[in-house]
């Protein structure tokens, strides 16, 4: 049985939110997938969803043109949730009025309600919940009841219970609406009739047979740098195909402290792959030597990627298949999911590889977000150390270390970090209470004493952050006598330090990566 059938299809009109709508249907146990608002029916029905949410978006529906809800969707008889612009075009589509509030609203409000309506039920009269609009509804469509109303919104949840058709104004999806899940789970249980059957075991024994499907007998190469998504993807394949996968890891000199043997240990002697390593450090540092803007460091790293990757791609015979680590927010961001959306960033992966080296591509994560493919690891078999390691940049401690790349400044970074990472790791706050941490290496230097003697050193800057989403994030309040331990282990034992910082930047404005 397809644990991706029966589930949710979400319809993105181009906010920055939706796939975290994606993320906390199937925190619930349901299968949710993103589509463009304008994707063809034929699409978005792939899965037979049991209901559709329209997300937030950033225009205004009676303007020239915006997006508009597709005609077929009213056509059917499955239930539909509007989220802010997408309850707004839900009242066009129907008839409803929407003009511009006198007085917007964005961030924390309070809704009021009655609560005896299925999508509302079992929920306190007064929710705090997140606004964030400038339009509102004037006059709901015929056959709609006000749900809720706000202070600047009279229809802040409205609905045809019979038909099975709601709008809010805020969003449920959110963090800063307490009780969203618990609505998000009114309307995926108890208005759409889901089944909670989307679990890591469930996605293995359907990613399996579907890998066994694509490949066949033939064989992949997988491109595995140890992080998170590749690791995965390799056990999942190592599960699903076994000795037919080749992993080729290259060191590029940018990776963490023990890294390279760690991905030889666990790959290649615990987990019995065929593994490919290759020490390409002089390569890298070569082409970047003097290199210091980092969008030129990104794509140095990236060509010589492509170049050593295919050299050792070429030394193997009968490879049909190239597989990558791609994941779902990979999958949105770099199609940017709708003409409204705007793409956040692109995702290099193995992309770019020379004519001669023509493979099909196999990505058996790209359904996955990443607290799913940690949980599909676990399930895998493979360690914490791999599954909860910290996130890590593509180009690696290249874009942590500001300023001239050499190999002396590398490892000085190299031994900063991992006392750093130590003392997280000591205090417990490592895995689950932080969500990234780092140090970084700046271009700076000042005067420090050490001993009677004048120091003129490198500074070094930690950075720790929680979030749950990576959109937005908050710098980690860490105890004083952590911060102090770490710095004092950094300037005693790491030569060419004599100061250390620590990043209380939120993101927004600052980004949690430097560079």
């Amino acid at each position: 049985m397809d644990p991706r059938s029966g589930g949710i299809a979400i319809l993105d009109f181009g906010s920055q939110y939706t796939a975290l709508i994606a993320r906390r249907v199937r925190e619930l146990g349901v299968y949710a997938e993103v589509f463009a608002f304008d994707a063809p029916r034929e699409r978005v029905q792939g899965h037979a969803p049991r209901g559709f949410i329209l997300s937030g978006g950033p225009n205004s529906i009676y303007e020239s043109g915006a997006p508009q809800l597709p005609a077929w969707l009213l056509k059917g008889a499955r239930p539909l949730l509007g989220i802010c612009y997408g309850m707004q075009a839900l009242t066009h589509a129907l008839g409803g009025a929407v003009a511009a509030a006198p007085a917007r609203e964005y961030g924390a409000a309070q809704i009021t309600h009655a609560g005896d309506n299925p999508l509302l039920r079992g929920l306190a009269p007064r929710l705090d919940v997140w606004m964030s609009h400038g339009d509102r509804i004037e006059r709901p469509p015929q056959g709609f009841a006000p749900l809720a109303h706000s202070e600047n919104s009279p229809y802040a949840a409205m609905g045809d219970v019979a038909r099975g058709l709601y709008g809010v104004q805020f969003h449920p999806e959110v963090a800063h609406t307490p009780q969203g899940a618990a609505i998000l789970s009114n309307f995926v249980f108890g208005v759409c009739g889901c089944e909670a059957k989307w679990s890591p075991s469930s996605f293995i024994e359907d990613a399996t047979r579907a890998l066994r499907g694509q490949v066949g007998d033939e064989r992949v190469l997988l491109a595995l740098s140890g992080g998170v998504d590749s690791s995965v993807a390799a056990a999942l394949l190592h599960h699903a195909i076994g000795e037919r996968l080749t992993c080729v890891f290259v060191n590029t000199g940018m990776l963490r402290k023990g890294e390279p043997q760690q991905v030889a240990r666990v790959f290649h002697e615990q987990q019995g792959m065929n593994l490919v390593a290759v020490d390409a450090t002089e390569t890298f540092l070569s082409a970047l030597q003097g290199v210091r803007d980092p969008e030129h460091k990104r794509k140095i790293i990236g060509r010589v990627f492509i170049e050593v990757f295919a050299e050792e791609a070429r030394k193997l015979a009968g490879v049909s298949f190239l597989a990558q680590g791609t994941i779902y927010p990979d999958v949105i961001e770099s199609a940017a999911s709708s003409k409204v959306a705007k793409t956040i960033k692109s995702h290099h992966n193995v992309g770019g590889l020379p004519e001669d080296l023509q493979f099909k591509l196999v990505e058996p994560l790209r359904d996955l977000f990443k607290d799913e493919v940690r949980r599909v690891g676990t399930a895998l078999g493979l360690p914490d150390s791999l599954v909860w390691r910290q996130p890590f940049p593509g180009p690696g401690l290249a874009v942590r270390c500001l300023g001239d790349l050499t190999w002396e400044r590398l490892e000085t970074l190299r031994a900063a970090d991992a006392i750093f990472l130590e003392e997280l790791e000591r205090a417990g706050l490592l895995r689950g209470q932080t969500a990234q941490c780092f140090a970084v290496l700046l271009p700076v230097k000042s005067v420090g004493v050490m001993g009677d003697n004048r120091t003129y050193e490198e500074v070094i800057a930690l950075r720790a952050v929680t979030t749950d989403d990576f959109m937005t994030a908050d710098w980690a309040r860490l105890p004083y006598d952590l911060l102090a331990r770490a710095s004092s282990r950094i300037v005693n034992e790491v030569q060419g330090v004599n100061r250390v910082v620590y990043d209380v930047t939120s993101k927004p404005p600052g980004t949690i990566e430097w560079e």
